[in-house]
């Protein structure tokens, strides 16, 4: 069906508000635009508690049933399905006016409509039956019926909208500006897209559809950033109505706002250390680990992290998974202070952000979206953290040896360790570690070999730095992303001083890295599955 041809007139700038429909889940500031409505002698229709509660409040309000001459139905399914409704929403006042007149159809001009709260429900873990319910058919009509006739009709969707529509009100004798009329369209069918979103993402999960024909990403601006990953770009922060654990729904205690890159390193530095039970913290400098460890307290952990790199922790991000105490809290300010003191390095202070619980495995992790304008000006999004769980962790019974020699316990503790670290770290990826700490990480180069070497080498030079007689990676293990297409990393590795190696496998030069494993006198176990991370 095709939509008709109708010629119109160009649209008021202003439009004055005589009456309005009001009917809102989210009540905040009702009354108080109730009050600013009727001083200004607008008629107000509304439904249900919304009447109820402009009513007690002494606002004169008329029922929307009274309005259209017909009851709600239907346990209130049906309410504002009304031609005296909606011709009152999308009448133009410029050619229907025959129309309304024949009909007895008053025009509406301004609609106050927000939704049943459908995510709310669904994230406090309602039945299906209560999600369905909470499903809303006549808002989103009103609202869209509102919103394509903005040319005579306000629409407000979002209770922080009322005081530019009042200041409107107040400026133009009770009259709303065109500019005004399109901004709010523009809101309303965002709202009533991410709505949509929202419900057909969660049936998608209850039909257990991993992958639906279509899908929507939806976000809600949360704030816009001083700029995006360099300075000539814009960017800004958007988050979804998921309240599980993640960079979005933290809480910053302290400090200037966060960077579009700050909010990159939180999410992976966040993402890595939910990996773990025991107390663990990762530091992370431009989205990549330079320092991870466990350790039986947190501050065992900090500085065993530490001494992986400590020239590249500075300025970075650190994340733990308990809450922090004083003296690892101490101890950081104390690195913050050291590294600030040195030569042509500025000192920043730290800008904490806490969870009000403890963080999830990365599988239960929440959404969020820093958009971003690239350097033509388009928009890039980038969805924070990665909600989509990654690779289940590697147990012992997963390892394939295939080296003469067996890993001992404490090598596989470690290869476990250190192929959980691996998914973390840009490809190629290359982990080594030690006592459950890393102790070198090469992140990001286009040869594997290469990775292996410059981790060697960071690791050499913090050992240097910290005094000690022997690189930190002697008797250490390493863990690959990805299999190794020739024994030359391998070798790399051995070099290094590493005892035992873990990588996905499937080379088909896999015979050659074996042997050249077997010549060095190391173990090395399979685990089948890759964890490139681009």
């Amino acid at each position: 069906m095709s939509p008709p041809n109708v010629a119109h007139s160009p649209a008021p700038d202003l439009v004055r508000i005589t009456r309005a429909l009001i009917s809102v889940s989210d009540k905040t500031g009702l009354v108080a635009l109730g009050q600013a409505l009727a001083a200004k002698g607008v008629e107000i229709l509304s439904t249900g508690g919304s009447a109820q509660r402009l009513a007690e409040a002494g606002i004169p309000v008329k029922e929307v049933s009274d309005h259209t001459g017909f009851p709600e139905i239907m346990d209130g399914r049906v309410k504002t399905l009304h031609p005296r409704v909606h011709g009152g929403i999308l009448a133009r006042r410029d050619i229907h006016a025959e129309a309304m007149a024949t009909h007895d159809i008053p025009p509406i001009d301004l609609v106050v409509v927000n939704l049943y709260p459908f995510e709310a429900t669904v994230s406090k873990g309602a039945d299906y039956a209560n999600c369905v319910e909470n499903i809303d058919i006549g808002g989103p009509a009103m609202i869209r019926a509102a919103a394509k006739n903005h040319d005579f009709v306000t629409v407000v969707t979002d209770p922080e909208d009322y005081e530019a529509v009042l200041d409107e009100l107040a400026t133009h004798d009770g009259a709303v500006t065109l500019t005004l009329r399109r901004t709010l369209a523009q809101r309303a069918y965002a709202r009533t897209a991410s709505y949509d979103a929202a419900i057909s993402s969660w049936l998608a999960g209850q039909l257990g559809e991993t992958f639906p024909p279509r899908t929507t990403l939806s976000g809600k601006l949360s704030q816009t950033l001083r700029y995006g990953e360099n300075p000539h770009q814009q960017a800004a922060f958007y988050v979804t109505g998921e309240q599980r654990p993640g960079v979005a729904t933290a809480i910053q205690l302290q400090g200037k706002e966060l960077s579009y890159n700050n909010l990159n390193d939180t999410d992976a530095a966040f993402e890595l250390v939910a990996e773990f039970e025991r107390p663990a913290v990762a530091i992370i400098k431009h989205a990549n680990p330079c320092g991870v460890a466990e350790g039986a307290t947190l501050l065992d952990a900090y500085k065993q992290a530490l001494l992986c790199d400590p020239v590249s922790a500075f300025g970075g991000i650190i994340a733990v998974n308990r809450p922090l105490d004083a003296a690892t809290a101490e101890e950081i300010s104390q690195a913050v202070r050291r590294g600030g003191d040195r030569p042509g390095r500025r000192r920043r202070g730290p800008r904490p952000a806490r969870h009000q619980e403890e963080p999830a495995r990365p599988a239960d992790q929440g959404r969020a979206e820093p958009g971003r304008a690239g350097d033509d000006g388009e928009a890039a999004v980038r969805r924070l953290p990665a909600a989509e769980p990654r690779q289940r962790p590697h147990h012992p019974a997963d390892l394939k040896v295939v080296t003469k020699r067996a890993p001992t316990e404490q090598e596989l503790a470690d290869l476990l360790f250190a192929f959980r670290v691996a998914k973390h770290v840009k490809s190629n990826a290359i982990v080594y570690a030690k006592n459950g700490a890393t102790v070198g990480v090469g992140a990001g180069q286009m040869s594997r070999v290469d990775s292996a070497r410059i981790a060697a080498i960071k690791s050499a030079e913090a050992a240097k730095a910290a005094g000690l007689s022997e690189p930190l990676t002697k008797g250490s293990v390493v863990a690959s992303d990805a299999f190794f297409p020739f024994a030359d990393g391998l070798l790399a590795a051995a070099e290094a001083g590493v005892t035992a190696v873990i990588q996905p496998g499937g080379s088909i030069r896999d015979n050659d890295v074996i042997a050249a494993a077997d010549e060095k006198g190391l173990a090395m176990v399979l685990t089948g599955m890759r964890h490139f991370r681009h």
